[in-house]
């Protein structure tokens, strides 16, 4: 089997990008929507792996440690749960495909307490590309997984959006600096 590569499309949740989410990233994430359905057409077309990891959380958790950080979010079964924008009925289209799948996550890291990597082992996948949101936060602990797992990891800058410009300077930074990331801009 060939190596293969797969596309993480972190927390791109109506919680996260629409205008009126929980906890949106607004216009910022919003910009992003061309650039990732561009891309998850380019992986399904090359018989490449589309992942969506998305944070899931169950309404007044009070185990859950985002609780004492962040308002309610991605809450099961609610509208900012749901994909934002055309990555929604994108998702409806392909994900009977076998390279397509949404994934619940309950961390910032799309590996922590879930079976990512084996899924990806399993496949021969060796590097990963990230899109999504935070670029800060959920974008970045996903990559820090992959590099401490020993994936490579690729960025795609016009597809990750942050809360804050300098939060998005400081992580594409780092992405490089301290995992040997690829930035493709």
């Amino acid at each position: 089997m060939s190596n293969k590569e797969a596309l993480l499309i972190i927390d791109y949740t109506n919680d996260f990008v629409a205008d009126h989410g929980a906890l949106t990233i607004g216009k910022a994430a919003q910009e992003c929507e061309s650039e990732i359905i561009k891309l998850a057409n380019e992986f399904v077309e090359n018989e490449q792996f589309v992942i969506l990891p998305t944070d899931v959380h169950v309404k007044d958790d009070p185990f859950h440690l985002e609780t004492k950080i962040y308002p309610a979010h991605n809450q099961r079964g609610t509208w900012g749960r749901e994909l934002f924008g055309k990555l929604k009925p994108w998702y409806d289209q392909n994900q009977h495909q076998n390279n397509v799948w949404l994934m619940d996550k309950t961390r910032y890291s799309s590996f922590v307490g879930t079976d990512l990597d084996l899924r990806l082992r399993e496949r021969n996948v060796q590097t990963v590309h990230l899109v999504g949101v935070s670029t800060d936060i959920c974008v970045l602990h996903t990559a820090i997984s992959a590099y401490n797992l020993g994936y490579q990891v690729v960025i795609h800058e016009k597809a990750v959006a942050s809360f804050t410009n300098a939060a998005q300077d400081f992580a594409l930074q780092h992405y490089q600096s301290a995992l040997a990331a690829k930035i493709i801009k």
